[in-house]
């Protein structure tokens, strides 16, 4: 099981992050706009790759050309590393 970060360990990892933003949750949050619904069940593909070789999956939905993604560590009851290494290899699609 990964360890819960502190808030002060989430804001710095957070500020590295690009337009993630943290949920009154405690969650990680993000949403994209893509050009259709094609274009965006391609990224959700390509995320769902990455989340199955992490073994860390998000809660997320699709409205035809919109993603919307919530990193969370359930068994830790809040943000952990896990969800920054995610997020950052989202990211980098």
């Amino acid at each position: 099981m990964a360890e819960k970060l502190a808030p002060t360990d989430v804001n710095e990892r957070l500020s590295k992050l690009t337009d993630w933003k943290l949920t009154d949750e405690g969650h990680l949050d993000k949403s994209w706009q893509f050009k259709d619904f094609s274009e965006a069940f391609g990224f959700m593909s390509r995320v769902a790759l990455l989340a199955e070789k992490q073994n860390h999956h998000p809660n997320w939905d699709n409205v035809w050309n919109r993603v919307h993604i919530e990193l969370f560590s359930h068994d830790a009851g809040g943000l952990t590393g896990r969800d920054f290494k995610l997020a950052t290899a989202i990211d980098a699609l």
